[in-house]
């Protein structure tokens, strides 16, 4: 069955160490790679995910050191949000009240209990209880596995108007409308992992600013190549420009903004995070590109020590 749904966010944050350690230590996340910005090659790429990093797990981050903050508006994502057992709302509740997070009080939100929190840098996060059923979690130094992170549940969309987004996210991304509740619209993709997207249409509200803590882009999932350029030109047939393919070593992508503005990847589930390191090994290594390999000693004399 063809997996559609998010395949990764990714965010900026500020210093790298900061992030890190939020993500691994307290939220009990796996470093499944640490790379670089292919594009600025002096700022890492750091991606956060499940045991073995499978698409609808990872959350990434381009930190940098004195990035000044971002601001949630329109044509940006809202709320990254992460699945975890139901029964373990109350552990990560009070888990954040022990580890001083700002978060808020529980509520329900399409039946399901929600702990909003925010990162280091005020990105806004949530965790959803739900229905695990035997899915194995990440066991880090803190977060035992019953009560671990099982990957993406979905993001939040913040847009002037909903219906020419959802048109994208129905007619070429392969999700369909699941329910509606107040403002909030949500689609659902076939895969468990990252399936939900949801659309908030609040009209004329400031636009978004980028910068720590802000969603510079989503990816959503390609099972091949193929599967990729077809939605590519589904897009290119709707009059929206879509990038020539970037290969970004763990998948491939291409780029398109939206109509409400958000910027959307497309990236595909092959070849994954075990391409040049074993995944028992995944995160411990600074791993660079073919190109990049050469300028290693100059590119990790630049990058802050995280570890």
């Amino acid at each position: 069955m063809v997996q559609t749904g998010l395949h990764h966010v990714t965010a900026f944050s500020g210093p790298a160490l900061r992030n890190l350690d939020f993500h691994t230590r307290v939220l009990g996340l796996r470093l499944v790679k640490k790379t670089v910005n292919f594009d600025d090659p002096g700022t890492y790429h750091l991606y956060y995910g499940d045991a073995a990093g499978r698409p609808g797990t990872i959350l990434t981050f381009f930190p940098i050191e004195h990035a000044a903050p971002g601001r949630v508006g329109i044509g940006e994502t809202q709320e990254t949000a992460f699945r975890v057992p139901r029964a373990s709302i109350g552990w990560w509740t009070h888990r954040f009240i022990e580890k001083g997070v700002a978060h808020e009080p529980l509520v329900q939100v399409f039946g399901a209990p929600t702990l909003r929190f925010r990162d280091p840098d005020g990105m806004m996060l949530a965790l959803v209880g739900v229905d695990v059923g035997d899915a194995e979690g990440w066991a880090s130094s803190e977060v035992p596995a019953e009560h671990a992170i099982r990957g993406l549940h979905g993001v939040t969309l913040l847009l002037d108007r909903a219906e020419p987004t959802a048109a994208i996210l129905t007619e070429v991304l392969g999700l369909q409308e699941v329910g509606r509740e107040g403002s909030l619209i949500r689609f659902a993709g076939s895969a468990e992992l990252g399936g939900l997207v949801t659309l908030r249409a609040v009209g004329g509200f400031l636009p978004g600013r980028p910068g720590a803590g802000s969603v510079h882009h989503i990816a959503f999932r390609a099972a091949d190549d193929a599967a990729q350029a077809a939605m590519g030109q589904a897009l290119a047939a709707r009059g929206l420009h879509v990038t020539e393919q970037r290969d970004r070593q763990y998948f491939r992508s291409v780029y398109f903004r939206e109509p409400g503005g958000v910027l959307f990847e497309i990236a595909t589930d092959e070849p994954g995070f075990a391409v040049d390191e074993p995944i028992e090994a995944l995160g411990q290594a600074l791993k660079l590109p073919a190109g990049l390999e050469p300028h290693r000693a100059e590119i990790e004399a630049v990058l802050p020590k995280v570890a």
